[in-house]
Order: structure tokens, then C-alpha cells, then sequence
């Protein structure tokens, strides 16, 4: 017979998987094909850019901001609902734009709201393994897995009505996030598991104290870096693969099988970490990143680009997992809020806000061969692996 705690510890973690699920219907439908809804609306490729790195600059201030609000009011999930309408109100404004400004404004407040959903949507997991020993892989794959599945269908949706439907997919995307939004919010009991949702006493000296770690500035370069060396690919990946002949259909599978090798990563993270210590997957990570931008600035065609694609699951699974596990055994309970919402902010915001910045005069001018100044940046972040390799796995940096 399953105990309370244990019922508990199952409710949580399937309410976190279905708001991992609907978030990344958003992010299958965004990542992909906005940029192709851009392109018909008649933005130019600076332009695009902007568009794209314009929300992850503003969020470098919200998101700790919000995180700093969310912990002090002890409420996670009040937050997340919040947000979740404030996005979907957003998206609606966003299908009816039709030039550079409103679009701009728009995906700004999409952004602001989204962007931030995910590092407390993190924090709620990352809390919950502490407290109630859940599986981190086994939540956040149901994410990837939505991800499949709405690139996928993304795809045949977008090949068959055409560019302008992409935005009424990320709209719905926007919906079933805001559904479970409020499904997470019910409150679940007493326990451990309650914990997950509780405050993490987030203080500006908390945030002060781990800015000043040399350990965790190590790891804020490692993983800022590996994960901007995707910003060409998230911003004219989809774009540039039509402008090689690909059709839509093609582009949301090559989507769909990095997702997938991304998912067998997170099916067997627990493992790696026990064997190769999450500052060791990091450093995995970088160098599967620097072989893969090497290799996809000089065109290759469709196979290989499906052997690249599984290589996905190394430079964005393999770091990502890392991350949280070094921050779970490296950083205090009581910071956890802290580092969640500075390494958004770092990893998701900083430095893919600069490279994708550079990404659009870099493809304007040099198309493809432009992957190869994000292997340059993936270089960057496997030197700092490398340092964050000889840091001791138990480290506080506090």
C-alpha cells in the first residue's frame, strides 16, 4: 500500500511534469516557428534578432526580481498563475501585430512572463528532489516530450496552412500552460513534499554572497557560454534549413530528434551523475558543442544533420542537467531560489542575449558559416568546465 508521504511525493511530481508538459508545448511551437511567422510578417534577419534578444536582456533584471517576490510572499504557485496569464494576454496582443514595434512590445511582455514561469517552475523540482526526493530527469523529459510532439505537429500544421498559423499554436501553447498552471496551485497537504512549494528566504545578500563564489562563477561561464552557443541555431536554425530546401515537415523532425536524444539524457541523468559528477557532464557537454557548431557551419546535408541533431542531447541535455545538479549539491537549501534565478538569468539571458544579438549581422552576412563563431563560444565555456572539473563536487558557495 502507498503511505500519504508517498501519494504526496506522486501528486507533486506529476503536477510539476504536466506544467514541464505544457510549457514546452509553447517552447516547441516558439523556438521553432516563430521566427518563420516573423520572416512572413516581413522583418528583416536584424530585425529577428532583436526581437529575439530584446526580452533576454529586460529578463536579466525581472526574473530575479519576480524569483525575489515569489520567495518572500512564500508562494510559488500564486506566481506561476499570475505569469501564466499575463503571457496568454500577451500572445493575443502578439496575433494581432503586424510591425516591427507592436511585435517587439509584445514578445517583450511574452517573454517577461515566460521567461520567468520556467526558473520558478525549476525551482518548485529542484525543491521537490531536496525535500521529497523526486527524480529531476524523470519531470523534466515530459517536457522534452511535449516539445516532439509540438514541433512535430508544429511542422505539418505550418506546412499545410502556411507561416501565418505559427503564432495560434504558440497561443495554444499559452492555454494549456495557464490550465496547469492552476492545476499546480491546489494545494497538496502537509509533509515534505509541501516544502517544495514553500519559500526559499531569498534575500539580496543571498544573491551577493553566491556572485561573489568564485565556484559558482566558474559555473555561470560554463553553462552561460555552452547554452549561447545555441543561439544561432534557435534563432535562423529552422529559417536556414528552408533556405537548403528543407520542407517544414523535415524541420520539426530534425527538431524532434534532438529533443529525442535530449529525453535519453534525462531518462538516464541519474546515472550519469553518479558516475561522471555533474561538473564532468558539463565539460561532456562542452565538447559535444563545440563539434557540433564546427560542424554545422559548413551545410551538411540532410543525414548528417540528423546525426548532428542527436548531439542535442549533449549540448543542451547533458549541460542543463548538470546545472541543476551542481546547484543542488553545491549551493545551500535556502539559496536555492537565488541560484535558479541568476543562472536563468546568466544562462538564458546575458549571454544568449549577446550571441543572439551577434547571431543576426553574423547570418546576414556569412549565413551557415556563421556556427562557426558559436563553437568559438562553445570553446569558451569548455575552458571553464575545465576549471569547474578540479572544484570539489560538495562545495558550498555561500
Amino acid at each position: 500500500m502507498i503511505g500519504p508521504d508517498a501519494c504526496e511525493r506522486r501528486d507533486l511530481g506529476v503536477r510539476v511534469s504536466v506544467l514541464f508538459a505544457a510549457i514546452f508545448v509553447v517552447a516547441g511551437t516558439n523556438l521553432p516557428y516563430l521566427p518563420v511567422w516573423l520572416d512572413w510578417r516581413g522583418l528583416e534577419a536584424r530585425e529577428i534578432a532583436i526581437i529575439t534578444a530584446t526580452p533576454l536582456f529586460v529578463r536579466v533584471v525581472v526574473t530575479p526580481a519576480i524569483a525575489f517576490a515569489a520567495d518572500r510572499a512564500g508562494d510559488h504557485r500564486r506566481f506561476l498563475v499570475g505569469l501564466s496569464w499575463c503571457g496568454l494576454a500577451a500572445l493575443a496582443a502578439l496575433s494581432q501585430s503586424s510591425t516591427f514595434w507592436p511585435i517587439l512590445i509584445s514578445t517583450v511582455a511574452f517573454a517577461l512572463a515566460w521567461t520567468t514561469i520556467m526558473p520558478l517552475t525549476e525551482t518548485v523540482a529542484l525543491n521537490g528532489v531536496k525535500a521529497a526526493g523526486l527524480d529531476y530527469g524523470r519531470m523534466r523529459l515530459w517536457g522534452s516530450l511535449s516539445f516532439i510532439a509540438a514541433s512535430l505537429g508544429g511542422g505539418s500544421v505550418v506546412g499545410y496552412w502556411g507561416a501565418a498559423s505559427a503564432i495560434w499554436l504558440v497561443l495554444a501553447g499559452g492555454v494549456l500552460t495557464t490550465l496547469a498552471a492552476h492545476w499546480v496551485a491546489r494545494p497538496i497537504g502537509l509533509g515534505r513534499p509541501k516544502a517544495a512549494l514553500g519559500p526559499s528566504r531569498l534575500r539580496l545578500a543571498d544573491a551577493l554572497g553566491l556572485l561573489s563564489a568564485r565556484p559558482f562563477l566558474v559555473f555561470l561561464l560554463a553553462t552561460g557560454a555552452i547554452q549561447a552557443a545555441h543561439a544561432m541555431f534557435y534563432t535562423f536554425g529552422t529559417l536556414h534549413w528552408a533556405g537548403q530546401g528543407l520542407s517544414a515537415g523535415w524541420s520539426g523532425m530534425l527538431w524532434a530528434i534532438g529533443v529525442l536524444a535530449e529525453i535519453a539524457i534525462f531518462v538516464v541523468s541519474a546515472a550519469l551523475i553518479r558516475h561522471v559528477g555533474a561538473p564532468g557532464l558539463i565539460a561532456v557537454a562542452a565538447m559535444a558543442a563545440v563539434g557540433r557548431w564546427l560542424a554545422m557551419g559548413f551545410d551538411p546535408p540532410l543525414p548528417w544533420l540528423m546525426l548532428l541533431q542527436m548531439l542535442h542531447g549533449l549540448t543542451f541535455g547533458a549541460a542543463h542537467v548538470g546545472a541543476i545538479h551542481f546547484m543542488a549539491r553545491a549551493v545551500p537549501d535556502w539559496q536555492t531560489g537565488t541560484s535558479q534565478a541568476l543562472y536563468a538569468s546568466v544562462t538564458s539571458g546575458i549571454a544568449m542575449g549577446a550571441a543572439t544579438l551577434v547571431s543576426g549581422p553574423l547570418y546576414a552576412q556569412y549565413a551557415g558559416r556563421a556556427y562557426w563563431a558559436m563553437a568559438v563560444v562553445a570553446a569558451v565555456g569548455l575552458g571553464a568546465s575545465l576549471v569547474l572539473m578540479r572544484t570539489r563536487r560538495d562545495v558550498a558557495v555561500a
